[in-house]
């Protein structure tokens, strides 16, 4: 009779997740590794296993009586093998090789044993090269775990392995010869999502076994870290290796090197020796800028850092071609290795300031401006669905109906609205985007969602994307793909965002345990607190000191001249040289959007025209009251004069109170006509389409006020010609402020020159100052003919006078006396042509000032790009190219 020995089970201990391939599938569950960064590797990790010896029952360790027993029962037995005993007994693998621990971040470890570790359980072996699921950027190298193929199908059943992922990041990783107990603090959730991963990454049975070398290491995926998403693995018995994932909304593939002509369609910007200085009252000239040199390509994202003042949005602003009149720039900016303009919809710059129409809601602010900015060709339809889209990447689904709001009613957050301002110009699609401070107002949640989706869309559409950022989170940090670190001017580090840490590491500052890489580098280069900086062992810098290490390690190390050489690689490629994009909308389109958007916004601002048709009913109600039935006496003559005279100066003075809201309206003007959202002539002919029907209110109502009340001249046609002048009156007084404005942009001093203004036109209008009784010289030319109070009080007058007669109280005159002798004698007026002629002039000069407003945009736009380049004197003869960022075509 045969006997049979009693040979104890393996049970590993399972995963805190099932397996996907039924309940009763074991893991191998280790203690957890030591705290690791997601970027590190293991090395040589091979384990192998003995065929089944027969087809009943699952594969289960057996002892080998050769080998001592260990007595813990999580301990490791070390070079253990076992052999079947019996050929009905069950599978017994068989142990080769110790493993080695899984390894510190960005330590590589060979060929080390498991000593100390405290496992119990014998190992399944392994037949795959894999990446590791630590990190989505790291890579495992020679990782060998073989199994052998199961003999029946009760042993498909395989334990998986499954690490417990690190708590955190050190930038040097933990001690080789820490003790792995110590690590079994570590989080249950984080062992969990582990699991999950490993479920994906290492879909090991009996059915798909096989070996592949580790893929090189320009075709890594990087990936943020918080999404786990890890690449596939292809199961093949010949040949599986790792798949390059599509881009879609759980990853965003970065190939750091692509090639020029892979890129050809976006926009490569360099900038070499660049330098910017403002007048300084000491010294004379200050510098901003200081010989930097860099670059930014297509698909990735270049993030400018560094404490405030250090000059990261006047670098934005200086690739941008945006810097102020006073500034002086030196030094070469070129697009794809040329001197060329940035044109229509090419470039888009969202600033720090978030200048939007308050009154409109989110849905309406996007709306209009994919209208505006989308091409013609695009159907309505189609628009809207790209509004819609834009709105939800940002996560704005939730207020979509919500106003913006502003100081009358509040509104929408601050990070809510910086998120609209981004939705706004990522319509199009710009090959070229500036980002200045993109989270400032956000959460660090709200950061992350909102960088992940300017990522991942710009390498879907292969937009250079160069953002100034303060204070990233780690996981907003790992999204860059390049970082440029600036201090007082100066670079202290320009290149890949994943070698920053070594850098720092490398010249005495290393980044501290469970610190956040982008703090500690902001920490070290801030001297506006001069705190010493811890460096090395124990030692101690001053901040200055720190930095002018960084910037000298930065200017004599390797990554500096990869730098030079990609700027000069790329200056030589010479590329396509821009192309128009016909992706604005039609001139109609632009006018007719541009109406109705103004008018929406006219309407629901309360201090637009409401509250001036409030206080001009109010006026009239005075005037009326204060000259009511005037009759017909001789008296009656100085009194209509006088009542005229007001509604013509003092009526259309009150339009100013509608300038606070016009010059909102020039900010968000000069923000979208920068961006080249439309032209300066559509913007003019939407805002003075969209006020007629609000002028044309304030004059009736508080017009037929005033006129009826008094009682001036009877019959309709006096009182629409009287109507029609008033609205005429204010319609240029509002084409006046428009200039103002575009000369003035602040509210206060522009109502300051407008009132000034129009109290020199009032002093000289004919009616303070009779037209002969002014001094000739000045006064009366041309003083008199420019001011349009006199054509205004000359048509009034006339409209009232001309018809009447008044009883004559002069001694020994006639005894009554005709209008028309009180308009030659008593106003001097001129008799020569009749009152439609004085409101034709009007309305011609309403014309002139919006013809003249239109010009002195288009004049400021041409002007600052040529004092600029007058002023732009090379600290150091290096060659200054400047060029205007608008394509005059859409001017």
């Amino acid at each position: 009779m045969e006997t049979t020995i009693q040979v104890p089970r393996w049970t590993p201990t399972p995963s805190p997740t099932s397996s996907p391939r039924g309940p009763n599938v074991p893991r191998w569950a280790p203690s957890p590794s030591p705290p690791s960064s997601p970027k590190r590797a293991m090395k040589s990790e091979s384990f192998e296993s003995n065929p089944p010896s027969s087809q009943g029952g699952n594969q289960v360790p057996r002892w080998n009586p050769n080998e001592p027993n260990t007595s813990s029962p999580r301990g490791y037995m070390q070079n253990e093998s076992f052999e079947p005993s019996s050929t009905k007994g069950t599978h017994l693998p068989k142990w080769n090789q110790s493993p080695s621990r899984p390894s510190s971040p960005k330590r590589q470890i060979r060929d080390e044993n498991f000593d100390e570790l405290e496992m119990g359980t014998h190992l399944p072996t392994w037949t795959q090269n894999l990446i590791p699921p630590s990190s989505p950027k790291g890579a495992m190298k020679n990782e060998s775990l073989e199994l052998s193929p199961p003999s029946s199908p009760r042993a498909s059943h395989v334990p998986r392995w499954t690490p417990s992922p690190s708590p955190s990041r050190s930038p040097k990783g933990p001690s080789r010869n820490e003790s792995f107990d110590d690590l079994e603090r570590g989080s249950v959730a984080s062992e969990e999502d582990m699991s999950s991963d490993m479920e994906k990454f290492f879909p090991f049975n009996s059915d798909s076994i096989s070996t592949s070398t580790r893929p090189p290491l320009d075709s890594l995926l990087l990936e943020a870290p918080s999404l786990r998403n890890l690449p596939k693995v292809k199961t093949s018995s010949q040949k599986p290796d790792v798949e390059q994932p599509k881009q879609n909304k759980n990853n965003v593939t970065r190939n750091i090197d692509m090639d020029f002509t892979s890129k050809s369609n976006g926009v490569f910007l360099t900038w070499k020796d660049l330098w910017v200085t403002v007048p300084d009252q000491q010294s004379g000239r200050r510098p901003i800028l200081q010989r930097l040199t860099g670059y930014a390509q297509p698909g990735e994202v270049l993030a400018i850092m560094g404490p405030s003042g250090c000059g990261k949005s006047t670098l934005l602003d200086a690739l941008a071609g945006r810097l102020g009149s006073n500034t002086r720039q030196a030094g070469e900016i070129l697009i794809n290795g040329r001197k060329q303009r940035l044109a229509f919809g090419t470039s888009a710059y969202v600033t720090q300031d978030d200048t939007l129409m308050t009154t409109l809601t989110v849905r309406e602010a996007v709306h209009y401006s994919a209208q505006l900015q989308l091409p013609g060709s695009m159907p309505t339809s189609a628009k809207k669905e790209r509004a819609e889209m834009t709105i939800c990447e940002m996560g704005l689904q939730d207020c979509i109906e919500t106003r913006i709001g502003g100081w009358g009613k509040k509104g929408l957050s601050g990070g809510q609205k910086r998120r609209v301002s981004i939705c706004i110009e990522i319509l199009t699609r710009p090959k070229l985007l500036f980002l200045d401070e993109p989270t400032s107002g956000l959460d660090s949640a709200a950061s992350y969602h909102v960088m992940d989706r300017i990522v991942k869309l710009a390498h879907r559409e292969g937009i250079t994307v160069i953002a100034s950022i303060h204070q990233p989170s780690s996981e907003v940090f790992e999204l860059f793909h390049n970082l440029c670190l600036l201090s007082s001017g100066k670079t202290v580090y320009f290149g890949p965002a994943s070698m920053a840490n070594e850098f720092f590491a490398k010249n005495g500052f290393p980044c501290p345990s469970l610190r956040n890489p982008s703090d500690h580098y902001l920490r070290t280069i801030n001297k506006d607190f001069d705190l010493d900086i811890e460096e090395g062992l124990g030692g101690a810098t001053s901040t200055e000191e720190a930095i002018n290490i960084l910037v000298r390690a930065y200017k004599s190390s390797e990554t500096c001249q990869q730098v030079q050489g990609r700027v000069s690689e790329i200056c030589q490629q010479k590329g396509g040289v821009l192309e128009k994009k016909g992706s604005q909308a039609s001139f109609a389109t632009q006018c007719l959007v541009l109406t109705k958007r103004s008018f929406v916004n006219m309407y629901r601002d309360l201090g637009y025209y409401w509250l001036r048709l409030a206080i001009y009913i109010a006026l009239c109600l005075c005037v009326g009251t204060i000259f009511y039935d005037i009759g017909f006496s001789y008296g009656s003559i100085q009194a209509r004069g006088s009542m005229l005279m007001f509604v013509a100066a003092f009526l259309t003075f009150m339009a100013i109170g509608g300038f606070p809201s016009f010059v909102e309206d020039m900010k968000i003007f000069g923000r979208e006509r920068l961006n080249g959202h439309y032209g300066v002539g559509a913007f003019v002919i939407g805002n003075s389409l969209s006020s007629i029907p609000y002028l044309l209110m304030i004059s009736l109502i508080p017009g037929a006020i005033a006129y009826y009340l008094v009682h001036l001249q009877k019959g309709f046609e006096h009182f629409v010609y009287f109507a029609i002048l008033l609205f005429v009156c204010m319609m240029l007084v509002e084409s006046l402020m428009m200039m103002v404005a575009s000369i003035v942009p602040d509210f206060l001093m522009g109502i300051i020159t407008g009132a000034g203004i129009q109290g020199v036109m009032m002093l000289c209008g004919g009616f303070f100052r009779l037209p002969n009784d002014l001094p000739n010289p000045f006064w009366k030319y041309p003083m008199y003919y420019i001011a349009f109070h006199k054509y205004a009080n000359q048509g009034f007058y006339k409209n009232e006078f001309e018809g009447l007669t008044f009883p004559n109280n002069q001694v020994g005159g006639a005894p009554t006396i005709t209008g028309e002798e009180i308009l030659q004698n008593v106003w001097q007026v001129e008799m020569g042509y009749s009152k439609w002629i004085d409101l034709a002039i009007l309305f011609g000069m309403v014309v002139l000032y919006r013809l003249m407003f239109l010009g002195i945009i288009k004049t400021v736009e041409k002007v600052k790009p040529m004092i600029r380049g007058l002023f732009a004197v090379p600290p150091e003869k290096s060659k200054q190219i400047l060029e205007d960022p608008i394509d005059p075509q859409y001017a």
